[in-house]
């Protein structure tokens, strides 16, 4: 028997956040690359559990293309398969241009309207994953044995990476049961969103081999520690040089970068709907469990919403480069271009109305009277995704950033998703996420 063809996959992630996609054999690559390939807007529609919200605004009319982005290629060998071989696209319309709905141009275009005001977008996604059904003993959470045990994932996850691309940076045992995290050096905006889908799937890939599911799910387990996805961000002048860190203002955060976290917390209850888009999310956005349940930004607080994070104090060490803010009220169901694409909207709102920097808290929310909370612009974050999705509804800001096209598909998608988990137990509940993501 001849060896299996290769197959070229042209994907996009979705507003679910699965990557999905069409393949062709690697011989008709070439002329695929210029034609792109079919795809069809109901497709949008999908929820997380392959059913498709039956009032979404498609129909069954229309035709799109997946372009492939030519600098946006993996291709990665892995003992035991045949090469995964992908390339992160645009959905665009039979024209060539981009469409409404398209997720990774809407990133696009929220770049370039940062670049009219002279600045640039540098991000990171930290993920946390668990690897499910493995059957090792306990080990103690951050421990050389936690990581031991799984070898060789953690040495094959980062040289695969490296392949790819994806410059992984730190990888570690966390604190739950079998989980993991692994974080990839910063980059551009747009790279750093193809980076988090790249590391998503190969990380499933490498388990797959070893016969583990990976899972991203923000909980795997009601009782279990969650799984977010920790999104760091700097800003830079169209130079590359950093300007998010001035020592002599609160927090070292310049007035650009203050007037830009600004925008994202005052827009953050509506932001919730796609950063944190699932039902399950919300069980992990709760207070004291080290990820975000107020609006607030806090300096290396891990219950902030927003953190500012630390640098290195070692002398001589120019702390400008590596100084970043920290957006903790995400996860893996969220598509990251969709999520990157709107802290950069709330950013940009902040940054064009020349707001002031949030005021720095310290300590915990709750322990405040409600009239404090109040004077400082404090706020619960959304308890459920009907109370996301109400915020966003309520926020003429945030919806103004979309089409209704793509407004009406999202909620449609997201109230099908709702209705799909009505009445699931928690640990159930858990377990429909975690077999998905």
């Amino acid at each position: 028997m001849s060896e299996p063809e290769e197959l070229v996959s042209f994907v996009t992630t979705d507003i679910a956040g699965i990557t999905r996609g069409r393949s062709v054999a690697l011989r008709d690559l070439p002329a695929a690359l210029d034609k792109g390939l079919g795809w069809v807007p109901a497709n949008l529609a999908l929820t997380p559990f392959d059913e498709i919200a039956p009032d979404h605004p498609f129909g069954s009319i229309g035709d799109l293309r997946l372009m492939p982005d030519r600098d946006a290629a993996v291709r990665v060998e892995v003992a035991g398969r045949t090469p995964l071989h992908f390339l992160h696209s645009d959905i665009t319309d039979l024209a060539g241009a981009p469409w409404e709905c398209c997720v990774r141009s809407m990133l696009k275009a929220a770049m370039a309207d940062l670049e009219a005001l002279g600045l640039r977008l540098v991000a990171s996604f930290e993920h946390e994953f668990q690897i499910v059904d493995a059957g090792w003993p306990a080990a103690p959470a951050f421990s050389l044995a936690a990581l031991r045990r799984a070898d060789p994932f953690g040495p094959l996850l980062v040289q695969i990476l490296r392949e790819a691309g994806a410059e992984p940076e730190v990888f570690l045992p966390e604190y739950g049961r079998d989980q993991y995290e692994i974080v990839c050096h910063p980059a551009p905006a747009l790279a750093a969103a193809d980076r988090a889908v790249t590391l998503r799937e190969i990380v499933r890939e490498i388990a797959g081999l070893a016969g583990w599911r990976a899972s991203f799910a923000p909980k795997t387990d009601p009782e279990g520690v969650g799984n977010g996805v920790h999104i760091h961000f700097s800003l830079t002048d169209l130079d590359g040089r950093p300007v998010t860190y001035d020592p002599a203002r609160p927090g070292r955060m310049s007035e650009r970068a203050g007037a830009f976290a600004a925008g994202i917390l005052s827009h953050l209850p509506a932001l919730t709907a796609f950063t944190a888009p699932s039902v399950l999310s919300y069980m992990r956005l709760q207070p004291h469990h080290w990820s975000a349940a107020w609006t607030t930004l806090g300096e290396r607080d891990r219950e902030a919403a927003l953190r500012i994070c630390p640098v290195s104090e070692r002398r001589g060490a120019d702390p400008a480069p590596a100084f970043n803010l920290e957006y903790r009220a995400a996860d893996a169901t969220a598509s990251p271009h969709l999520a990157l694409a709107v802290l950069l909207r709330a950013g940009l709102e902040g940054l064009q109305a020349g707001a002031s920097a949030p005021p720095i808290l310290s300590g915990d929310p709750e322990l405040l009277p409600q009239e404090e909370r109040a004077r400082l612009g404090i706020s619960r974050l959304p308890q459920s995704l009907a109370e996301a999705l109400t915020a966003l509804q309520a926020d003429p800001v945030v919806t103004g950033w979309f089409s209704p096209t793509f407004l009406d598909c999202y909620l449609a998608m997201k109230r099908k998703e709702i209705e799909l988990t009505e009445g699931l137990a928690p640990e159930d509940l858990c377990a429909k996420y975690r077999g998905v993501y």
